[in-house]
């Protein structure tokens, strides 16, 4: 024990400033990167980010630093900060140094490694562009995710983000044989605790890994947390050669934590307060997330955007990183369209013919084309009427709503809340659906029938379950004869609140749907 006091490498606290120690080492100055430890039971661990001179180091404290003084001894563990990396990781919940905070006791059969690592080389990387199938129909038909690159999740509180992210690891652990990995940066604890349950409740916590640094810890903690994360996903990619959905919440939140750092380290900053390495920061972390010959790391990265304003250098810095942006809606949320993901506002690089082919191509921008016109058209229903509309007008709002309620889907990891039967469904029956509701072949169905089911065929078999069914065509031309050419108010207003707007070259027809079933979506 005396011989190991007597080699290591110590040296003492010369000030501390908030979380920025100052050191001095006799010996030996520790590199750039490295862990120190002080402390009666070296609790606080402080990583040095500069070389101030030949005996000086300057460090940011990744713990709080109550009980650090002048004069303290610190102790250098001669090497980076490490995590643990292996199988014993699955199912586990880790803060950044790498202990367990799940109450499940120490982790085993694990290997420690430094979160400092570098990209893939150029050599290794896999130069073919593949589709990422979430099982989730707007996000394959509209969005389509790249294997092994990173899409942006833009949402608020209270849109589905989690429970979004909640089905994309069911997805993935369920029916690609792949990882999942969770990172929480500076995000609340209450929401770890959460996720934590809802996972286990699910059953897809055996196969996926926990990492947090929350919004309680100091910022060096919160800034590192990111880079452990992408170090347990990189064992499972080029280690076991398995494909790994890494999803971060919220990388806002590590630009965030960098600039706290830079400004504790005195650094002066750039354009709206920014630290002036946000770039470097931010491409370090990012360019670790890539596809290899051996595997994949998909992110799917929800984005916080200060004051809703894109010009942000922090949003623009990300949006230089992703292959996709997924924008969720409150205003979808509210009208119980979930996934409340707004097809108009979302992007993919994906998405062109050299990549998901020509039909695939050709159908998601007739979707677009649909719903943006129907957007356009909405002003005009909500004064006018949708009897005011033209015949070929009123079969664009039909297909649009159609699509729309199409598009939504129950999620596996909410049927003990809707009742409702998750739903996987493949890319081709999603392009199928999109396809023959974009030619009518639904146009006689209520639009109940497709909302919160799979694949299209599911609206028929609703339909004759009894629920809702197609319209009667007798009974169609008997209230045509009948009605004649007059129409009084209460009909108008209540074509109006129909959900199936009527063929054209006829006159609208009045719906007796109730209230309730009106507003179901």
């Amino acid at each position: 024990m005396e011989q190991e006091t007597r080699l290591a490498n110590l040296g003492v606290v010369v000030s501390v400033r908030g979380s920025v120690v100052e050191m001095r080492f006799e010996r030996h100055l520790p590199a750039v990167y490295s862990l120190l430890r002080a402390g009666p039971d070296e609790e606080i661990a402080i990583e040095v980010l500069a070389q101030r001179d030949a005996r000086h180091v300057r460090g940011i404290a990744l713990t709080p630093t109550q009980g650090l003084a002048r004069g303290t001894k610190v102790r250098d563990t001669g090497g980076p900060l490490k995590v643990p990396v292996g199988r014993g990781s699955l199912a586990r919940m880790f803060d950044v140094f790498g202990n367990a905070i799940d109450r499940e006791g120490d982790v085993s059969n694990v290997q420690w490694r430094s979160v400092h690592r570098a990209p893939p080389p150029l050599a290794r990387r896999s130069t073919k562009s593949e589709v990422f199938e979430t099982g989730i129909k707007v996000i394959d038909v509209l969005v389509p995710l790249e294997r092994g690159g990173k899409a942006g999740l833009f949402g608020g509180a209270g849109v589905g983000k989690t429970v979004l992210l909640t089905e994309m690891i069911h997805n993935m652990i369920g029916h690609h044989e792949g990882v999942s990995l969770f990172c929480g940066i500076g995000e609340r604890c209450r929401e770890g605790e959460e996720l934590y349950r809802e996972m286990k409740a699910a059953g897809v916590l055996p196969n996926m890994v926990m990492v947090f640094g929350q919004m309680n810890e100091p910022p060096g903690s919160r800034f590192r947390v990111g880079h452990a994360a992408l170090t347990m996903a990189e064992y499972f990619r080029d280690d076991e050669h398995r494909d790994v959905l890494l999803l971060i919440d919220n990388i806002f939140r590590f630009i965030q934590a960098g600039s706290e750092v830079s400004g504790l380290m005195g650094q002066m900053p750039s354009r709206l307060g920014y630290q002036p390495t946000m770039g470097t920061e931010l491409a370090q972390l990012e360019e670790r997330i890539a596809n290899t010959d051996t595997g994949a790391i998909t992110s799917i990265q929800a984005v916080y955007v200060p004051a809703d304003d894109f010009t942000d250098p922090a949003a623009v810095h990300t949006f230089s990183h992703l292959s996709a942006s997924i924008v969720l809606s409150r205003k979808r949320a509210s009208e119980g369209l979930y996934p409340a993901i707004d097809p108009l506002q979302s992007s993919s690089k994906m998405a062109t013919p050299g990549v998901v082919g020509q039909r695939h191509y050709d159908l998601a921008r007739e979707v677009r084309r649909t719903l943006a016109q129907y957007a356009e058209l909405k002003d005009i229903i909500a004064m006018l009427g949708l009897e005011q509309l033209s015949p070929e007008d009123r079969k664009v709002v039909a297909r649009a709503r159609r699509l729309e309620r199409f598009l939504t889907q129950p999620f596996f990891t909410t049927e003990q809340f809707t009742g409702l039967q998750g739903k996987l469904v493949s890319l081709e029956d999603a392009l199928d659906g999109c396809e023959r509701i974009l030619h009518d072949e639904f146009k006689d169905y209520a639009e109940r029938d497709l909302y919160m089911i799979g694949a299209a065929d599911e609206a028929k078999a609703k339909a004759k379950s009894g629920k809702s069914g197609p319209k009667d065509a007798s009974e169609a031309n008997s209230s045509r004869g009948n009605r004649g050419d007059g129409k009084p108010a209460a009909e108008s207003k209540r074509e109006r609140q129909s959900v199936t707007p009527p063929q054209s070259g006829a006159n609208p027809q009045p719906k007796t749907k109730p209230a309730a079933a009106a507003h179901e979506s």
